[in-house]
């Protein structure tokens, strides 16, 4: 969802989750509500009770809900001054403390949203009426702490959302259904792509020879592309002295994902969570002239970032990732070419995967806050630069106050899959800051020493979340070139093991991704396996195939043939370099 929409459901998802609220209220008068806001799809609600709800309890919830919702209750807006909204809400710590909080950042008045007998503490915005919601559903039920924050106490939390019609209920549930089919952590077990170790840790996950070569086709896809387009490439370290990282900005602007530092002969190193001041380490070695420009340095960088362990997700949520990332340096002048280039190679990548759906959010700088770095003029320049480009490449996109960088606004890929959901995948950030941070200078036409600009970009973003995306968005059923095992090969008895073998041998020799099952088992288990493990094309063998020289083709899709061996071979290598 985008625009209207969004904003349109944000309001629903709210005014829903003030109808669970009331609900609750309704049936445990002792509860102590917290906070509710609408998320990405839907919402969930915090509360403290002396009970624990479970899923008969939801089931009464959503009753209640219902009957509220008969109700046709108008939203009421209205302020109560501080002082009154703290005797109003004095039973309630949770309002109590968010109340004097906003008293401290200056508020004088406080918002308050009525339906019917129900009353609750809320910027809002909410809908007219909660008429409009015509259908509910409670999903789950988890903990939470309060305010995210583990020193804070445990609150219970349940998701919900809801539709204006039974039939949007309904729809959205299939695709659910037929999301969790897709779920990339279950397909990743049962197609044995990566595993999670607790004894290695949360997060940090180990890609099996599956997984390998399946992130090593979409490497190899991204290295291809970005030689055609004049990169270079680099490695970099996985740990740094921390003095870079102070200079750089992100110790004081991202000290908080980062991990603790580590001592070593009395200086202090860090695990880093950016690659990029290691790139401009690399760009400082040596004087650049402007016919040096643009530079252009790509890693599949390591980094590492704190998460919570509730946060952590498969591969969406790691504490380890690579990135796909890189650093242009450039001049102002190629600044939108080169914005322009990155956005051409992003929408080749994307079309290649048939991510073909996507839109851009623009992360620009919240003027209130103090959280970014450099002048107001080059953030306000950066993020016209990036509106500029976007609206001549006619990419749709919205611009979100506050969710830039701390060192410049940036561009976000939201890909929608084939179920039609929608993912943030890679980032392109325009960077006017970092530059001055390391005073990084060239040498221009005029003789005289000049600032370059950063971009910094990731089209993947990480090689984890993207490949849990791709994943689900396939299904695990993914095109021959990119699936870790392309052809199966299948004797039907023992007395066939030598056709099979030289079949083996010449499709290896063709560089094509081949197993070779001669066990001791059923064909039809062995041929139910394959299609298990979502194989892109099984090859039986038989009498009839060794003497004629040719394989009994199943494809994962279609009608099982027959054809000559080097013809399937012939087919096979055309479909891997078209990337079909």
């Amino acid at each position: 969802m985008v625009g209207e929409e969004k904003e349109y459901y944000e309001k629903f998802w709210h005014t829903t989750a003030h109808v669970f609220a009331n609900a609750l209220v309704e049936l445990y008068p002792n509860v102590k509500i917290a906070i509710g806001p609408p998320i990405e799809q839907g919402f969930h609600y915090d509360f403290e009770l002396d009970k624990s709800i479970d899923a008969k309890d939801l089931e009464k919830i959503e009753a209640k809900m219902n009957e509220i919702l008969k109700r046709k209750e108008k939203m009421i807006k209205t302020e109560m001054p501080v002082s009154q909204a703290l005797e109003f809400f004095k039973d309630n710590p949770y309002k109590v403390e968010m109340i004097n909080d906003l008293a401290r950042e200056g508020e004088t008045k406080i918002s308050i949203y009525t339906n019917g007998k129900f009353v609750d503490m809320c910027r809002g915005p909410h809908l007219d009426s909660t008429a409009e919601i015509g259908a509910i559903k409670l999903l789950k039920n988890s903990a939470a702490y309060w305010k995210g924050n583990e020193k804070n106490k445990m609150l219970q939390r349940v998701y919900g959302i809801g539709f204006k019609t039974q039939k949007e209920l309904a729809d959205w549930i299939e695709t659910r259904k037929k999301a969790e089919e897709n779920s990339h952590i279950k397909l990743g077990k049962e197609l044995d792509l990566y595993l999670i170790s607790e004894q290695v840790g949360k997060g940090l996950p180990i890609w099996t020879p599956n997984g390998t070569m399946l992130r090593m086709q979409l490497q190899e896809l991204l290295v291809k592309e970005q030689i055609k387009r004049g990169y270079s490439f680099v490695i970099t370290p996985h740990i740094g002295r921390l003095e870079l990282f102070k200079i750089s900005g992100h110790y004081e602007h991202y000290k908080e994902m980062m991990y603790s530092p580590i001592k070593i002969e009395d200086e202090e190193y860090i695990l880093k969570p950016m690659n990029c001041p290691f790139h401009i380490q690399y760009y400082m070695r040596g004087q650049h002239s402007y016919r040096d420009l643009p530079m252009r340095l790509s890693e599949m960088g390591t980094v590492y970032r704190y998460e919570k362990s509730g946060e952590l997700s498969g591969l969406l949520r790691v504490r380890g990732f690579t990135q796909d990332d890189a650093h242009i340096f450039c001049t102002e002048e190629q600044v939108k070419s080169e914005f322009k280039g990155v956005f051409d190679l992003v929408m080749k990548v994307m079309g290649i995967l048939k991510l073909t759906n996507f839109r851009v959010r623009v992360g620009s700088r919240d003027p209130l806050s103090d959280k970014y770095i450099g002048a107001p003029e080059a953030w306000e320049k950066a993020t016209q630069e990036i509106a500029e480009v976007l609206k001549e490449k006619n990419i749709q996109f919205e611009i979100n106050p506050g969710d830039a960088a701390f060192y410049g606004p940036k561009a976000d890929i939201i890909v929608k899959d084939a179920l039609g959901r929608e993912w943030q995948t890679g980032t392109i950030q325009l960077d006017y800051n970092l530059p001055e941070r390391f005073n990084l200078e060239y040498i221009g036409a005029d003789g005289q020493k000049h600032r370059p600009v950063m971009i910094h970009r990731a089209p993947f973003g990480s090689f984890e979340r993207f490949t849990g995306i791709i994943i689900e968005h396939f299904g695990g059923a993914f095109p021959p070139w990119l699936s870790p095992e392309q052809v199966r090969i299948i004797p039907l008895s023992d007395k066939f093991s030598d056709y099979a073998k030289e079949v083996y041998e010449k499709m290896l020799d063709a560089e094509i991704r081949v197993k070779l099952d001669s066990r001791n088992e059923t064909l039809g288990h062995r041929i139910r396996e394959a299609q298990k493990e979502k194989v892109p094309y099984m090859v039986v063998v038989g009498a009839k195939e060794a003497e004629a020289k040719s394989v009994a083709v199943r494809p994962r899709t279609g009608e099982q043939f027959v054809e000559p061996l080097d013809a399937f071979i012939e087919r096979a290598l055309k479909e891997i370099k078209e990337k079909a």
